[in-house]
C-alpha cells in the first residue's frame, strides 16, 4: 500500500513537471491549480460551507487535506467555528478567537469529481498561459516576427508564433497576396491586447512600419541609426514612398537604402509581393521634400499653406497625369508621406485661378474702398488681398507704394474701416435675426461673422457653445487630393469645425469653449451655497 501512495506522489509531481514544460508555465502554478482542485473536490464531498484547504509539498508530493475553524464563545456557523471545549479536543491549549487545523482524511476522486477537477486543472493552467503569452508579448509591439501559418478563417490568417498565435486580419493583409496553411510568413505585431479568451495579438503585412522594419533589417545603415527613414507611405501591394535622410555626410541615404544593383530594395520588394519603392530623399524645408516626393513627375511650383496645411503644387501641363498617378495613387503617396493636402495644379489652371483671385479682390477693393479700378489693381498687386490688412497695415507700407503718398494712405485705412464697421452692423443684424444670445457676443475671440456662423449651425446660447469640443469647434477642415481628369475636377472635404474657416489656433479655441462654460461653474457654486445656508447648525 505504501508503494503505490509514493508511486502517486512521484506521478503526481511528474505530471505538474510535464504540463510546466508544455506550456511554459511555472510549476509552482500547476500545483496550485492541482491544490485548487482537491480543494473544491474536498467542498462537494464534506460540504461546500466548509473552509476547507488543501496542500502538496512539491518536493515529496505528500498531500494535506484539513478545515479551518474558528474559536468563538457562541456557535453561529457549526462548519466553520467551534465552541472552546470542543476545540479543546482537536487542539490543546486553544483559546477564544484562534484559528486551527482540523485534518480531514484523504479523499477519493469518482468519475465525475475527477473530470471536475480536470476541468478546474485545465483552466487554471489556462489562464497562466495567456498571462505569460501577454507578458511576453506586450513589449514586442513594432516587432517584426516570422511564424507558420495555421488557418485562414473568414479571410483573417491566423499565424503559429510558437509560443502563441497571432491573427494577421483582412485589412493588415497586403491584396491578392495567397497565403496557404504551412507557409512561413513575416509580418509586424501591431497590437497586443488582454480579452477574456486570451490575449490577442494582431499582426500586419500592410502598415508602413512593417516597410521600415523590412528595411532596418535589410540595410545596416539605417539598424545603426546613420540613416533614418523619416516618412513612409504605402499603397499594399502596389506602390510605397519612403523619406530617408543620412547622418553621416558622406553616406547617400537612397544610394544606401537601394544597394549594389538595387540589391538591397529587392529584398524587400520581394517580401511586400512586388511592391514598387520610391525611395526619397528626406527634407526639412517642406517645399522641396513635397518636390521630392512627387517623383518622377517634374514641379514647377510649390505654394505652402501653413494654415490649413494644404499644398498646392503647379506641374507643366505634360506632367499633369504623371504627378497624379494611376487612379491618384502618386499624389494621394505623397500627401501621406508629407501630412498635407496637395492639390495639382497645371500652369495654364494656376494662370486662371490667380487671373480670377486678382479680378475678385479689385472688384471687392472697388465696392468697399470706393475706388477706381487702377487703384485697387494696384492694391491687389502689392499683395493686399482682404480689407483687415489694407485697415491694420503699417501707414508707412501703404504710402510706400509708387505713386501713394501719406494723405491716401490715411484715406484708404479709413475708408476700410468704415467698410468693415459696415460688414460688423449687417452680420449683427442678421445674428440677432437667428437669435444668438448677445451673452456669445461678450466671449473672447469671436467676431459678429463668427456668430453668424455659430447661428446658421443651430448653436445659439451658452450651453449650446459649451457642450461644443474644442476639435468640433475650430478643426480645420483637411481637403483630399484633388482628383483631376482631363475635363473635369472633383474635390472632397471632411467635415471640419464650425468655426475651421477663420483660421483659430486651439489654444483660441479652448479658451472660448472654457469661457461658455464658465456659468457652469458659478451656478454649482451657487447652489453649494445655497445648501450651506440651508443646513441647520
Amino acid at each position: 500500500m505504501a508503494t503505490a501512495i509514493s508511486a502517486n506522489k512521484a506521478e503526481l509531481l511528474a505530471i505538474a513537471d510535464a504540463v510546466a514544460r508544455e506550456k511554459l508555465i511555472d510549476r509552482e502554478i500547476v500545483i496550485e491549480a492541482m491544490e485548487d482542485a482537491i480543494q473544491r473536490a474536498a467542498r462537494a464531498r464534506y460540504g461546500a460551507e466548509n473552509d476547507i484547504r488543501a496542500k502538496i509539498d512539491p518536493k515529496s508530493g505528500d498531500m494535506r487535506l484539513w478545515r479551518v475553524v474558528e474559536v468563538v464563545d457562541l456557535v453561529d456557523d457549526y462548519f466553520k467555528q467551534v465552541s472552546v471545549a470542543d476545540a479543546q479536543k482537536l487542539q490543546k491549549g486553544a483559546e477564544l478567537g484562534d484559528y486551527i487545523v482540523d485534518p480531514l482524511p484523504p479523499i477519493e476522486f469518482g468519475r465525475i469529481a475527477a473530470q471536475a477537477a480536470k476541468q478546474v486543472i485545465f483552466q487554471k493552467v489556462r489562464d497562466a498561459e495567456r498571462e505569460r503569452q501577454h507578458e511576453e508579448f506586450k513589449d514586442r509591439v513594432g516587432e517584426i516576427i516570422t511564424g507558420v501559418v495555421k488557418r485562414v478563417e473568414f479571410g483573417h490568417v491566423v499565424v503559429d508564433l510558437g509560443r502563441a498565435e497571432g491573427v494577421i486580419r483582412r485589412d493588415q493583409q497586403i491584396p491578392r497576396e495567397v497565403v496557404r496553411v504551412g507557409d512561413r510568413i513575416r509580418s509586424l505585431i501591431l497590437n497586443v491586447r488582454r480579452e477574456s479568451r486570451g490575449p490577442q495579438i494582431f499582426l500586419s503585412r500592410a502598415h508602413p512600419d512593417f516597410m521600415k522594419k523590412l528595411f532596418a533589417q535589410e540595410v545596416p545603415e539605417i539598424y545603426d541609426g546613420v540613416i533614418e527613414i523619416k516618412a513612409a507611405a504605402r499603397d499594399p501591394g502596389s506602390r510605397a514612398k519612403i523619406g530617408v535622410i543620412s547622418h553621416d555626410g558622406s553616406i547617400d541615404p537612397v544610394g544606401a537604402c537601394v544597394g549594389m544593383k538595387g540589391s538591397r530594395v529587392q529584398a524587400v520588394v520581394q517580401e511586400m509581393q512586388g511592391e514598387k519603392i520610391d525611395i526619397i530623399p528626406w527634407s526639412p524645408d517642406l517645399a522641396t521634400f513635397v518636390v521630392n516626393a512627387l517623383q518622377p513627375a517634374q514641379v514647377a511650383r510649390v505654394v505652402i499653406d501653413e494654415e490649413d496645411s494644404r499644398i498646392e503644387v503647379v506641374v507643366p501641363d505634360d506632367q499633369l497625369s504623371l504627378a497624379i498617378g494611376r487612379r491618384g495613387q502618386n499624389v494621394r503617396l505623397a500627401s501621406q508621406l508629407t501630412g498635407s493636402a496637395i492639390d495639382i495644379l497645371t500652369e495654364a489652371d494656376a494662370s486662371e485661378k490667380r487671373q480670377k483671385e486678382f479680378v475678385e479682390r479689385s472688384e471687392m477693393f472697388q465696392n468697399e474702398l470706393d475706388v477706381d479700378e487702377t487703384l485697387a489693381q494696384l492694391l491687389v498687386a502689392e499683395g493686399f488681398g482682404a480689407l483687415e490688412e489694407v485697415a491694420y497695415v503699417d501707414p508707412g507700407e501703404l504710402s510706400t507704394i509708387e505713386g501713394f503718398d501719406e494723405e491716401l494712405a490715411a484715406e484708404l485705412q479709413n475708408r476700410a474701416q468704415e467698410a468693415l464697421d459696415r460688414r460688423e452692423v449687417v452680420a449683427r443684424e442678421e445674428r440677432q435675426a437667428l437669435g444668438v444670445e448677445d451673452a456669445l457676443a461678450a466671449l473672447p475671440y469671436l467676431n459678429e461673422a463668427m456668430l453668424v456662423t455659430l447661428g446658421k449651425a443651430g448653436i445659439k446660447t451658452l450651453d449650446d457653445l459649451a457642450d461644443l469640443a474644442t476639435d468640433e469647434l475650430i478643426q480645420k477642415k483637411r481637403p483630399e487630393q484633388r482628383r483631376r481628369a482631363e475635363s473635369t475636377t472633383q474635390r472632397t472635404e471632411d467635415k471640419g469645425g464650425v468655426l475651421a474657416e477663420y483660421g483659430l489656433s486651439e489654444e483660441q479655441g479652448n479658451e472660448i469653449i472654457m469661457a461658455a462654460r464658465a456659468h457652469w461653474f458659478e451656478d454649482e457654486a451657487t447652489v453649494g451655497e445655497d445648501a450651506n445656508a440651508e443646513t441647520p447648525q
